[in-house]
Protein backbone atom coordinates (compact mmCIF):
# COMPACT_ATOMS: atom_id res chain seq x y z
CA UNK A 1 0.00 0.00 0.00
CA UNK A 2 2.54 2.42 0.89
CA UNK A 3 4.63 1.59 -2.20
CA UNK A 4 1.51 2.37 -4.39
CA UNK A 5 1.04 5.69 -2.57
CA UNK A 6 4.92 6.66 -3.15
CA UNK A 7 4.31 5.94 -6.56
CA UNK A 8 1.39 7.54 -7.15
CA UNK A 9 2.14 10.65 -5.47
CA UNK A 10 5.49 10.77 -7.19
CA UNK A 11 7.24 10.48 -3.90
CA UNK A 12 9.73 8.22 -4.90
CA UNK A 13 10.63 9.33 -8.51
CA UNK A 14 14.48 9.92 -8.73
CA UNK A 15 13.91 13.40 -10.30
CA UNK A 16 17.86 13.72 -10.88
CA UNK A 17 18.39 10.91 -13.01
CA UNK A 18 15.38 11.41 -15.00
CA UNK A 19 15.90 15.18 -15.39
CA UNK A 20 20.08 14.50 -16.61
CA UNK A 21 18.38 11.93 -19.25
CA UNK A 22 15.76 14.13 -20.35
CA UNK A 23 15.48 16.06 -23.49
CA UNK A 24 14.58 19.39 -21.82
CA UNK A 25 17.74 18.79 -19.77
CA UNK A 26 19.98 20.24 -22.92
CA UNK A 27 18.21 23.35 -23.11
CA UNK A 28 19.72 24.14 -19.78
CA UNK A 29 22.21 26.02 -19.65
CA UNK A 30 23.24 27.53 -22.93
CA UNK A 31 24.30 30.87 -22.24
CA UNK A 32 25.96 29.38 -19.03
CA UNK A 33 29.25 31.22 -20.16
CA UNK A 34 27.45 34.48 -20.64
CA UNK A 35 26.02 34.02 -17.26
CA UNK A 36 29.52 33.61 -15.71
CA UNK A 37 30.81 37.21 -17.27
CA UNK A 38 27.76 39.14 -16.52
CA UNK A 39 28.05 41.08 -13.43
CA UNK A 40 24.19 42.00 -13.26
CA UNK A 41 23.68 38.46 -13.26
CA UNK A 42 25.53 37.17 -10.47
CA UNK A 43 22.15 38.91 -8.25
CA UNK A 44 20.47 36.57 -10.50
CA UNK A 45 18.25 35.35 -8.07
CA UNK A 46 17.58 38.46 -6.21
CA UNK A 47 16.44 40.24 -9.56
CA UNK A 48 13.62 37.59 -9.41
CA UNK A 49 12.63 38.18 -6.39
CA UNK A 50 12.24 42.01 -6.70
CA UNK A 51 9.65 40.80 -9.57
CA UNK A 52 7.97 38.40 -7.87
CA UNK A 53 7.57 41.23 -4.97
CA UNK A 54 6.55 43.83 -6.99
CA UNK A 55 3.49 41.71 -8.74
CA UNK A 56 2.60 40.80 -4.82
CA UNK A 57 3.26 44.96 -4.43
CA UNK A 58 0.92 45.98 -7.19
CA UNK A 59 -1.65 43.92 -7.75
CA UNK A 60 -4.31 44.79 -5.88
CA UNK A 61 -3.98 48.62 -7.38
CA UNK A 62 -3.00 47.91 -10.87
CA UNK A 63 -4.87 47.04 -14.20
CA UNK A 64 -5.11 43.24 -15.04
CA UNK A 65 -3.45 44.51 -18.20
CA UNK A 66 -0.25 45.78 -15.88
CA UNK A 67 -0.72 42.38 -14.17
CA UNK A 68 -0.46 40.91 -17.55
CA UNK A 69 2.63 42.39 -18.72
CA UNK A 70 4.72 41.97 -15.14
CA UNK A 71 3.55 38.19 -15.45
CA UNK A 72 5.27 38.51 -19.26
CA UNK A 73 8.44 40.28 -17.27
CA UNK A 74 8.61 37.41 -14.63
CA UNK A 75 8.43 34.31 -17.16
CA UNK A 76 10.93 35.92 -19.91
CA UNK A 77 13.17 36.23 -16.88
CA UNK A 78 12.79 32.57 -15.56
CA UNK A 79 13.40 31.78 -19.14
CA UNK A 80 16.55 33.51 -19.10
CA UNK A 81 17.89 32.00 -15.83
CA UNK A 82 16.83 28.75 -17.01
CA UNK A 83 18.99 28.31 -20.37
CA UNK A 84 21.51 30.09 -18.63
CA UNK A 85 21.73 28.33 -15.33
CA UNK A 86 24.53 25.48 -13.92
CA UNK A 87 22.61 24.20 -10.65
CA UNK A 88 24.87 20.83 -11.05
CA UNK A 89 27.97 22.75 -10.96
CA UNK A 90 27.24 24.92 -8.12
CA UNK A 91 25.91 21.81 -6.20
CA UNK A 92 29.16 20.47 -6.80
CA UNK A 93 30.53 23.49 -5.08
CA UNK A 94 28.06 23.58 -1.99
CA UNK A 95 28.93 19.70 -1.63
CA UNK A 96 32.74 20.06 -1.58
CA UNK A 97 32.31 23.08 1.11
CA UNK A 98 30.28 20.60 3.15
CA UNK A 99 32.55 17.72 2.89
CA UNK A 100 35.18 20.54 4.00
CA UNK A 101 32.98 20.84 7.28
CA UNK A 102 32.18 24.52 6.75
CA UNK A 103 28.12 23.75 6.30
CA UNK A 104 26.36 21.01 7.73
CA UNK A 105 24.63 18.23 5.60
CA UNK A 106 21.51 19.04 7.30
CA UNK A 107 20.79 22.38 6.82
CA UNK A 108 17.78 22.73 4.98
CA UNK A 109 19.19 24.99 2.82
CA UNK A 110 22.85 23.69 2.87
CA UNK A 111 22.32 22.53 -1.00
CA UNK A 112 20.84 23.66 -3.59
CA UNK A 113 18.24 20.83 -4.59
CA UNK A 114 17.39 20.29 -8.46
CA UNK A 115 14.84 22.95 -10.33
CA UNK A 116 12.28 20.13 -10.50
CA UNK A 117 10.12 18.77 -8.26
CA UNK A 118 7.21 16.59 -8.51
CA UNK A 119 5.00 19.22 -8.18
CA UNK A 120 6.90 20.76 -11.58
CA UNK A 121 6.13 17.41 -13.23
CA UNK A 122 2.67 17.92 -12.59
CA UNK A 123 2.21 21.38 -13.66
CA UNK A 124 3.99 20.74 -16.65
CA UNK A 125 1.91 17.79 -17.86
CA UNK A 126 -1.62 20.10 -16.82
CA UNK A 127 -0.01 22.55 -19.21
CA UNK A 128 0.42 19.81 -21.86
CA UNK A 129 -2.86 18.78 -21.59
CA UNK A 130 -4.34 22.74 -21.52
CA UNK A 131 -2.47 22.74 -24.42
CA UNK A 132 -4.14 20.01 -26.94
CA UNK A 133 -7.07 21.23 -25.63
CA UNK A 134 -6.20 24.52 -27.12
CA UNK A 135 -5.31 22.22 -30.60
CA UNK A 136 -8.65 21.15 -30.46
CA UNK A 137 -10.88 23.31 -28.88
CA UNK A 138 -14.26 24.70 -31.19
CA UNK A 139 -12.73 28.21 -30.55
CA UNK A 140 -9.29 28.00 -31.10
CA UNK A 141 -8.13 31.55 -31.55
CA UNK A 142 -10.25 32.42 -28.31
CA UNK A 143 -8.92 29.15 -26.36
CA UNK A 144 -5.32 30.41 -26.98
CA UNK A 145 -6.37 33.96 -25.41
CA UNK A 146 -6.62 31.60 -22.75
CA UNK A 147 -3.87 29.68 -23.31
CA UNK A 148 -1.60 32.78 -23.31
CA UNK A 149 -2.76 33.50 -19.89
CA UNK A 150 -2.27 29.86 -18.18
CA UNK A 151 1.41 29.73 -19.47
CA UNK A 152 2.21 32.94 -18.15
CA UNK A 153 0.53 31.99 -14.04
CA UNK A 154 2.83 28.51 -14.71
CA UNK A 155 5.92 30.51 -15.44
CA UNK A 156 5.09 33.08 -13.10
CA UNK A 157 5.36 29.86 -10.67
CA UNK A 158 8.52 28.52 -11.89
CA UNK A 159 9.98 31.63 -11.08
CA UNK A 160 8.75 31.61 -7.56
CA UNK A 161 9.36 28.62 -6.79
CA UNK A 162 12.86 28.91 -7.38
CA UNK A 163 13.43 31.91 -6.22
CA UNK A 164 11.60 31.00 -2.73
CA UNK A 165 13.93 28.63 -1.78
CA UNK A 166 16.07 31.22 -0.17
CA UNK A 167 14.45 31.58 3.27
CA UNK A 168 15.42 35.37 3.36
CA UNK A 169 13.51 35.96 0.02
CA UNK A 170 10.64 33.74 1.00
CA UNK A 171 9.90 36.08 4.06
CA UNK A 172 10.63 38.96 2.19
CA UNK A 173 7.65 38.22 0.01
CA UNK A 174 5.49 36.97 2.53
CA UNK A 175 6.19 40.35 4.00
CA UNK A 176 5.38 42.13 1.49
CA UNK A 177 1.99 40.39 0.49
CA UNK A 178 1.07 40.44 4.32
CA UNK A 179 1.79 44.76 4.18
CA UNK A 180 -0.08 45.20 1.26
CA UNK A 181 -2.66 43.20 2.49
CA UNK A 182 -2.90 45.46 5.68
CA UNK A 183 -3.53 48.32 3.42
CA UNK A 184 -6.19 46.76 1.46
CA UNK A 185 -8.10 45.56 4.77
CA UNK A 186 -7.67 48.95 6.38
CA UNK A 187 -9.42 50.51 3.12
CA UNK A 188 -12.10 47.85 3.53
CA UNK A 189 -12.72 49.10 7.16
CA UNK A 190 -12.86 52.73 6.29
CA UNK A 191 -15.61 51.34 3.43
CA UNK A 192 -17.62 49.90 6.27
CA UNK A 193 -17.23 53.17 9.31
CA UNK A 194 -17.85 55.37 6.08
CA UNK A 195 -20.01 53.86 4.08
CA UNK A 196 -19.42 53.17 0.44
CA UNK A 197 -21.32 52.49 -2.81
CA UNK A 198 -22.40 49.07 -3.83
CA UNK A 199 -21.07 48.83 -7.28
CA UNK A 200 -23.47 45.91 -8.26
CA UNK A 201 -26.58 44.00 -6.53
CA UNK A 202 -24.44 41.31 -4.77
CA UNK A 203 -27.37 40.12 -2.41
CA UNK A 204 -30.36 38.37 -3.06
CA UNK A 205 -33.37 41.96 -3.15
CA UNK A 206 -35.47 39.92 -0.77
CA UNK A 207 -33.05 38.45 1.97
CA UNK A 208 -33.33 40.62 5.35
CA UNK A 209 -29.73 42.12 4.18
CA UNK A 210 -30.40 43.20 0.82
CA UNK A 211 -29.55 46.53 1.77
CA UNK A 212 -26.49 45.92 4.20
CA UNK A 213 -23.25 47.69 1.91
CA UNK A 214 -20.40 45.28 1.60
CA UNK A 215 -16.83 46.44 1.88
CA UNK A 216 -14.69 45.61 -1.70
CA UNK A 217 -11.75 48.19 -0.79
CA UNK A 218 -9.66 48.43 -3.95
CA UNK A 219 -10.72 45.13 -5.61
CA UNK A 220 -14.07 46.24 -6.43
CA UNK A 221 -15.82 43.09 -5.60
CA UNK A 222 -15.92 41.74 -2.14
CA UNK A 223 -16.29 38.18 -3.15
CA UNK A 224 -12.90 38.75 -4.72
CA UNK A 225 -11.87 40.89 -1.67
CA UNK A 226 -12.42 37.87 0.54
CA UNK A 227 -10.66 35.40 -1.93
CA UNK A 228 -7.74 37.80 -1.73
CA UNK A 229 -8.04 38.04 2.18
CA UNK A 230 -8.00 33.85 3.02
CA UNK A 231 -3.93 33.20 2.68
CA UNK A 232 -3.67 36.96 4.80
CA UNK A 233 -5.36 35.16 7.77
CA UNK A 234 -3.44 32.19 7.85
CA UNK A 235 0.19 34.30 6.86
CA UNK A 236 -0.44 36.79 9.52
CA UNK A 237 -1.66 33.60 12.64
CA UNK A 238 1.60 32.16 11.85
CA UNK A 239 3.66 35.11 11.92
CA UNK A 240 2.56 35.60 14.99
CA UNK A 241 4.94 32.36 15.66
CA UNK A 242 7.53 33.00 13.11
CA UNK A 243 7.95 36.31 13.68
CA UNK A 244 10.90 36.17 16.56
CA UNK A 245 10.86 39.86 18.19
CA UNK A 246 7.88 41.40 19.84
CA UNK A 247 7.11 44.38 17.78
CA UNK A 248 6.72 42.31 14.53
CA UNK A 249 5.08 39.70 16.64
CA UNK A 250 2.53 42.66 17.53
CA UNK A 251 2.23 43.84 13.88
CA UNK A 252 1.17 40.38 13.03
CA UNK A 253 -1.92 40.45 15.83
CA UNK A 254 -2.77 43.36 14.11
CA UNK A 255 -2.77 42.08 10.66
CA UNK A 256 -4.39 39.09 11.65
CA UNK A 257 -7.64 41.15 13.91
CA UNK A 258 -8.07 43.62 10.82
CA UNK A 259 -7.57 40.84 8.15
CA UNK A 260 -10.89 38.91 10.05
CA UNK A 261 -13.07 41.94 10.56
CA UNK A 262 -12.39 42.91 6.75
CA UNK A 263 -13.22 39.18 5.62
CA UNK A 264 -16.55 39.52 7.99
CA UNK A 265 -17.31 42.66 6.10
CA UNK A 266 -16.97 41.53 2.71
CA UNK A 267 -20.37 38.96 3.60
CA UNK A 268 -18.96 36.87 1.23
CA UNK A 269 -20.38 33.58 2.09
CA UNK A 270 -18.14 31.56 -0.33
CA UNK A 271 -15.15 33.14 1.58
CA UNK A 272 -16.85 32.98 4.65
CA UNK A 273 -16.66 28.61 3.71
CA UNK A 274 -12.79 28.47 2.59
CA UNK A 275 -12.28 29.91 5.94
CA UNK A 276 -13.36 27.36 7.96
CA UNK A 277 -12.10 25.01 6.01
CA UNK A 278 -8.37 27.23 6.40
CA UNK A 279 -8.98 27.40 10.33
CA UNK A 280 -9.88 23.87 10.66
CA UNK A 281 -6.41 22.61 8.56
CA UNK A 282 -4.42 25.30 10.29
CA UNK A 283 -5.92 24.07 13.68
CA UNK A 284 -4.48 20.76 12.80
CA UNK A 285 -1.52 21.53 11.53
CA UNK A 286 -0.47 23.57 14.07
CA UNK A 287 -0.91 21.75 16.60
CA UNK A 288 0.95 18.90 14.52
CA UNK A 289 3.85 21.21 15.33
CA UNK A 290 4.26 21.74 18.99
CA UNK A 291 3.08 18.22 19.63
CA UNK A 292 6.92 17.31 20.75
CA UNK A 293 6.93 20.09 23.27
CA UNK A 294 3.30 19.41 24.34
CA UNK A 295 2.36 16.84 27.62
CA UNK A 296 0.92 13.22 26.95
CA UNK A 297 -2.77 14.99 27.77
CA UNK A 298 -2.30 17.60 25.46
CA UNK A 299 -0.94 15.67 22.44
CA UNK A 300 -4.07 13.58 22.74
CA UNK A 301 -6.70 16.33 23.61
CA UNK A 302 -5.12 19.70 22.15
CA UNK A 303 -6.63 18.81 18.27
CA UNK A 304 -10.30 17.54 19.98
CA UNK A 305 -10.23 21.15 22.06
CA UNK A 306 -8.92 23.81 19.46
CA UNK A 307 -11.35 22.42 16.47
CA UNK A 308 -14.49 22.50 19.17
CA UNK A 309 -13.52 25.97 20.12
CA UNK A 310 -13.30 26.80 16.82
CA UNK A 311 -16.53 25.26 15.65
CA UNK A 312 -18.48 26.57 19.04
CA UNK A 313 -17.32 30.41 18.22
CA UNK A 314 -19.08 29.88 14.85
CA UNK A 315 -21.73 28.57 16.17
CA UNK A 316 -21.63 31.56 18.94
CA UNK A 317 -21.28 33.64 16.22
CA UNK A 318 -24.11 32.71 14.02
CA UNK A 319 -26.74 32.45 16.73
CA UNK A 320 -25.61 36.04 18.55
CA UNK A 321 -24.73 38.17 15.28
CA UNK A 322 -28.22 38.67 13.62
CA UNK A 323 -26.21 40.00 9.99
CA UNK A 324 -24.19 36.59 9.78
CA UNK A 325 -27.38 34.18 10.70
CA UNK A 326 -28.99 35.75 7.90
CA UNK A 327 -25.98 35.37 5.62
CA UNK A 328 -25.09 31.97 6.73
CA UNK A 329 -28.73 30.69 6.53
CA UNK A 330 -29.40 31.95 3.14
CA UNK A 331 -26.55 28.93 2.15
CA UNK A 332 -28.92 26.48 2.90
CA UNK A 333 -32.01 27.93 1.42
CA UNK A 334 -31.11 26.11 -2.27
CA UNK A 335 -33.19 27.95 -4.89
CA UNK A 336 -34.90 29.82 -2.38
CA UNK A 337 -31.91 32.24 -2.47
CA UNK A 338 -31.41 34.73 -5.87
CA UNK A 339 -27.94 33.72 -5.73
CA UNK A 340 -27.89 29.85 -4.73
CA UNK A 341 -30.40 29.68 -7.85
CA UNK A 342 -28.25 31.70 -10.30
CA UNK A 343 -25.20 29.32 -9.51
CA UNK A 344 -27.60 26.28 -9.57
CA UNK A 345 -29.00 27.33 -13.28
CA UNK A 346 -25.05 27.91 -14.44
CA UNK A 347 -23.58 25.06 -13.30
CA UNK A 348 -26.96 22.86 -14.73
CA UNK A 349 -25.66 24.33 -18.24
CA UNK A 350 -21.63 24.04 -17.80
CA UNK A 351 -22.09 20.17 -16.91
CA UNK A 352 -24.23 19.76 -20.34
CA UNK A 353 -21.06 21.40 -21.27
CA UNK A 354 -19.00 18.81 -20.15
CA UNK A 355 -20.90 16.11 -21.29
CA UNK A 356 -20.88 17.41 -25.00
CA UNK A 357 -16.78 17.49 -24.98
CA UNK A 358 -16.04 15.34 -22.01
CA UNK A 359 -12.45 14.25 -23.01
CA UNK A 360 -10.42 17.59 -23.47
CA UNK A 361 -13.08 20.69 -22.91
CA UNK A 362 -13.67 23.82 -25.00
CA UNK A 363 -10.08 25.01 -24.59
CA UNK A 364 -8.55 26.97 -21.25
CA UNK A 365 -10.06 30.63 -20.84
CA UNK A 366 -12.90 32.70 -20.09
CA UNK A 367 -12.78 34.04 -23.62
CA UNK A 368 -13.55 30.38 -25.27
CA UNK A 369 -16.65 29.97 -22.30
CA UNK A 370 -18.08 33.30 -23.46
CA UNK A 371 -18.59 31.76 -26.69
CA UNK A 372 -19.66 28.45 -25.79
CA UNK A 373 -21.64 29.44 -22.84
CA UNK A 374 -24.54 30.87 -24.67
CA UNK A 375 -25.28 27.83 -26.75
CA UNK A 376 -26.16 26.55 -23.47
CA UNK A 377 -27.09 28.58 -20.93
CA UNK A 378 -30.77 28.64 -19.77
CA UNK A 379 -32.87 32.20 -20.20
CA UNK A 380 -32.10 34.86 -17.93
CA UNK A 381 -28.58 32.99 -16.29
CA UNK A 382 -25.83 34.66 -18.38
CA UNK A 383 -22.23 33.99 -16.63
CA UNK A 384 -18.86 34.64 -17.12
CA UNK A 385 -17.56 31.50 -15.71
CA UNK A 386 -18.49 28.16 -14.01
CA UNK A 387 -18.61 29.58 -10.66
CA UNK A 388 -16.89 26.65 -9.29
CA UNK A 389 -13.45 25.61 -9.73
CA UNK A 390 -13.70 21.85 -10.43
CA UNK A 391 -16.31 22.29 -13.31
CA UNK A 392 -14.57 25.43 -15.11
CA UNK A 393 -11.09 22.97 -14.74
CA UNK A 394 -13.23 20.04 -16.13
CA UNK A 395 -15.38 22.54 -18.92
CA UNK A 396 -12.17 23.64 -20.51
CA UNK A 397 -9.62 21.17 -20.08
CA UNK A 398 -12.00 17.91 -19.90
CA UNK A 399 -11.88 15.06 -17.30
CA UNK A 400 -8.55 14.72 -18.63
CA UNK A 401 -7.17 17.87 -17.00
CA UNK A 402 -9.91 17.54 -13.80
CA UNK A 403 -7.65 14.30 -13.81
CA UNK A 404 -4.33 15.48 -14.02
CA UNK A 405 -5.53 18.97 -11.66
CA UNK A 406 -6.51 16.54 -8.65
CA UNK A 407 -3.68 14.64 -9.12
CA UNK A 408 -1.55 18.11 -8.98
CA UNK A 409 -3.75 18.80 -5.82
CA UNK A 410 -2.57 15.45 -4.24
CA UNK A 411 1.03 15.61 -4.73
CA UNK A 412 1.43 19.17 -3.37
CA UNK A 413 -0.73 18.26 -0.50
CA UNK A 414 1.66 15.12 0.02
CA UNK A 415 5.01 16.80 -0.90
CA UNK A 416 4.07 19.87 1.58
CA UNK A 417 3.07 16.94 4.48
CA UNK A 418 6.71 15.26 3.43
CA UNK A 419 8.36 18.59 3.89
CA UNK A 420 6.45 19.86 6.87
CA UNK A 421 7.16 16.55 8.82
CA UNK A 422 11.12 17.04 8.01
CA UNK A 423 11.44 20.48 8.86
CA UNK A 424 9.36 19.36 12.12
CA UNK A 425 12.32 17.10 12.83
CA UNK A 426 14.59 19.94 12.15
CA UNK A 427 13.07 22.84 14.58
CA UNK A 428 13.40 24.94 11.52
CA UNK A 429 10.93 27.99 12.27
CA UNK A 430 10.64 27.97 8.35
CA UNK A 431 8.16 25.43 8.72
CA UNK A 432 5.69 27.80 9.63
CA UNK A 433 5.32 29.63 6.24
CA UNK A 434 4.81 25.75 4.68
CA UNK A 435 1.61 25.56 7.37
CA UNK A 436 0.77 28.65 5.77
CA UNK A 437 0.45 27.74 2.43
CA UNK A 438 -1.19 24.59 3.04
CA UNK A 439 -3.76 25.71 5.12
CA UNK A 440 -4.18 28.86 2.75
CA UNK A 441 -4.64 26.16 -0.31
CA UNK A 442 -7.39 24.33 1.35
CA UNK A 443 -9.07 27.60 2.14
CA UNK A 444 -8.81 29.33 -1.96
CA UNK A 445 -10.28 25.09 -2.81
CA UNK A 446 -13.27 25.68 0.25
CA UNK A 447 -14.13 28.91 -1.44
CA UNK A 448 -13.70 28.20 -5.21
CA UNK A 449 -16.57 25.34 -4.89
CA UNK A 450 -18.81 28.32 -4.97
CA UNK A 451 -17.07 30.61 -7.11
CA UNK A 452 -14.18 31.70 -9.54
CA UNK A 453 -12.35 34.23 -8.23
CA UNK A 454 -9.20 31.93 -8.11
CA UNK A 455 -9.63 33.25 -12.15
CA UNK A 456 -8.48 36.83 -11.74
CA UNK A 457 -5.49 37.83 -11.43
CA UNK A 458 -5.39 38.69 -7.88
CA UNK A 459 -6.34 35.37 -7.46
CA UNK A 460 -4.52 33.40 -9.26
CA UNK A 461 -1.09 34.95 -9.02
CA UNK A 462 -1.62 33.89 -4.77
CA UNK A 463 -2.62 30.32 -5.84
CA UNK A 464 0.50 29.64 -7.65
CA UNK A 465 2.28 31.47 -4.66
CA UNK A 466 0.74 28.65 -2.51
CA UNK A 467 2.08 25.80 -4.98
CA UNK A 468 5.23 27.45 -5.03
CA UNK A 469 5.83 28.02 -1.49
CA UNK A 470 5.02 24.25 -0.98
CA UNK A 471 7.99 23.24 -4.00
CA UNK A 472 10.25 25.77 -2.33
CA UNK A 473 11.08 23.54 0.14
CA UNK A 474 11.72 20.42 -1.79
CA UNK A 475 14.75 18.67 -0.72
CA UNK A 476 14.91 15.74 -2.77
CA UNK A 477 15.22 13.54 1.08
CA UNK A 478 12.28 12.10 1.88
CA UNK A 479 11.38 11.69 5.14
CA UNK A 480 8.97 9.03 6.96
CA UNK A 481 6.05 11.80 6.44
CA UNK A 482 4.27 10.12 2.95
CA UNK A 483 4.61 6.58 5.07
CA UNK A 484 2.56 7.94 7.90
CA UNK A 485 -0.04 9.49 5.32
CA UNK A 486 0.02 6.24 3.31
CA UNK A 487 -0.62 4.16 5.94
CA UNK A 488 -3.42 5.88 7.48
CA UNK A 489 -1.21 6.81 10.98
CA UNK A 490 -1.39 10.36 10.53
CA UNK A 491 -3.02 10.56 14.02
CA UNK A 492 0.22 8.42 15.76
CA UNK A 493 2.05 11.18 16.79
CA UNK A 494 -0.35 12.61 19.10
CA UNK A 495 -0.40 9.58 21.25
CA UNK A 496 3.38 8.98 21.15
CA UNK A 497 5.59 9.04 24.94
Amino acid sequence: MNSFWQRLTLSTLPLQQWWSTSYLHRLVGLLRSWRKDSRLMQYADLIGAGLVCLVFGLAPFISNTLIGILLIACGAYWVLLTISDDWEVENRDRQRTTDQGQESSLSPVAHRPSPNTPIHLLVLLYWSIATVATALSPVKKLAFVGWSKLTLYLLFFALMARVLRSPRVRSWVIGIYLHVALLVSSYGIYQKIYGVKQLANWVDPTSPTANKERVYSYLGNPNLLGGYLLPAIAFSLVAIFAWQHWGPKLLAVFMLGLNLACLYFTDSRGAWIGFVCLGIVLLFLLIYWWSNYLPKFWRIWALPLALGGFVGAIVLGVLVLEPLRDRVSSMFLGRGDSSNNFRINVWMSVIEMIKDRPILGIGPGNTAFNRIYPLYQRPRFSALSAYSVILEVAVETGLIGLACFLWLLLVTFTQGWIQLTRLRELADRQGCWLIAALASLVGMLGHGLFDTVLYRPEINTLWWLMIALIASYYSGRQGKGVDEWASGSVNGWMSRE
